[in-house]
């Protein structure tokens, strides 16, 4: 699932207001993260995850393993945030950040 120049436009706009929901520290992927980030993606669809290491490479190994351990698609990365989308299989209204 490749998104579209369009589509990342629109979901860094409705993003834009939103704050970082994961932090990623040290301990890296722990299992209890990946549970909390599932939670939040079936949820809200449309995250930021921020990550809490200094070294940049890092950063982005990080990051692209979250992607594909959970199966979502990065939409930007700003420093130490990223925004991460993935469309839940039944979404709820009230929470998803891509239906308001």
């Amino acid at each position: 699932m490749s998104l579209s120049s369009a589509q990342r436009r629109e979901y860094r706009a409705i993003a834009h207001n939103l704050k970082p929901i994961i932090i990623i520290g040290d301990k890296g992927l722990s299992e209890g993260l990946m549970q909390e980030l599932e939670r939040a993606l079936d949820d809200h669809e449309l995250i930021k995850v921020k990550v809490a290491s200094n070294d940049r490479e890092a950063r982005a190994e990080v990051i692209s393993e979250l992607c594909s351990q959970s199966g979502a698609e990065l939409v930007q990365t700003i420093g130490k945030i990223a925004i991460v989308m993935r469309r839940a299989k039944q979404p709820n209204p009230k929470l998803s950040n891509l239906s308001r």
